[in-house]
């Protein structure tokens, strides 16, 4: 049998890190199954979903722990269960807009106010001198359940700034 470890990962950017995760997993066995890594402001951040033999995870566990050493903080979870799911359909939104502080707050409340889960989340703000300051970008993964009408949503996150334009894709 095998444990199922979530981690996040962050310290300054520098090569190697990627590879720092991989040696650890791989002395232990484990398998590299799902991630998600960036550079923000200097700064390595991921997300690393991760599988080891039951007998190895506890080692494997204190090994990146003791990445510290080098400035690489790594926060790990050992998953427990599968969540419990409700009939629901999965869609990409694409959303743009001028920036602003609490947009990603007023736009979560949407979601929230619907059931909607967000299950992955991009967002930037990008220059944007011919619409008169930053635009706002963001692209998310949702699973929106099955008694919602993505219409309800739209007209919600529409209303959050008059030009916020809100693009919905069914995602298979």
């Amino acid at each position: 049998m095998s444990t199922s470890i979530v981690m996040t990962v962050i310290g300054p950017d520098h090569p190697g890190i990627v590879n720092s995760l991989s040696e650890v997993l791989d002395r232990h066995g484990g398998n590299w199954a799902d991630s998600s890594m960036s550079t923000l402001a200097g700064q390595f951040a991921g997300i690393l979903l991760a599988t080891v033999p039951d007998e190895k995870t506890e080692a494997c566990l204190a090994e990146l722990k003791g990445l510290s050493a080098s400035g690489l903080e790594v926060i790990a979870h050992i998953a427990q269960t599968e969540p419990s799911v409700e009939p629901a359909r999965t869609y990409a939104l694409d959303l743009v807009g001028h920036d602003r502080p609490g947009i990603v707050k007023d736009i979560t409340q949407v979601l929230t106010r619907f059931g909607v889960n967000v299950n992955e989340l991009e967002t930037e703000v990008a220059s944007a001198s011919m619409a008169g300051g930053p635009l706002f970008k963001a692209r998310a993964i949702l699973t929106v359940p099955e008694d919602v009408e993505l219409v309800e949503i739209e007209t919600r996150l529409e209303a959050i700034a008059n030009e916020l334009m809100v693009e919905f894709r069914r995602e298979r």
